[in-house]
């Protein structure tokens, strides 16, 4: 065989064993310590924990947003008919009026995204 090619085929056997050796050395070391794995797992549990946790607050305040966006137009469209009840002056709603309506508009979309 080549030169090359006897190099290669000794670097392909020294990176086989190299790994044989490297998997022994993990399983001998986790034999020998059984209780980092029993304080992996508590510290997983806990993370588990905290997470949920977290999701249920999350879940809690996603609920008052809506229930506080459920009043705000409530309270909008109380507004809306008291201001019909008002003969207008202009005839024509002012820019502020308009703006407020695009705004809403913009507000129910993204809600409905």
């Amino acid at each position: 065989m080549s030169r090359p090619m006897v190099l290669v085929f000794l670097l392909v056997i020294l990176i086989i064993t190299s790994q044989f050796e490297w998997k022994q050395q993990l399983v001998s070391d986790l034999e020998s310590n059984p209780g980092i794995s029993l304080k992996q797992q508590k510290i997983l549990k806990k993370e588990e924990a905290v997470k949920e946790k977290i999701i249920l607050s999350q879940e809690k305040a996603i609920q008052r947003l809506n229930e506080l966006v459920q009043s705000l137009r409530e309270q909008l469209l109380l507004c809306r008919s008291s201001n019909t009840t008002i003969p207008e002056i202009g005839g024509s709603p002012s820019t502020e009026v308009v703006e407020f309506e695009q705004q809403e508009q913009l507000l129910e979309e993204s809600l409905t995204v």
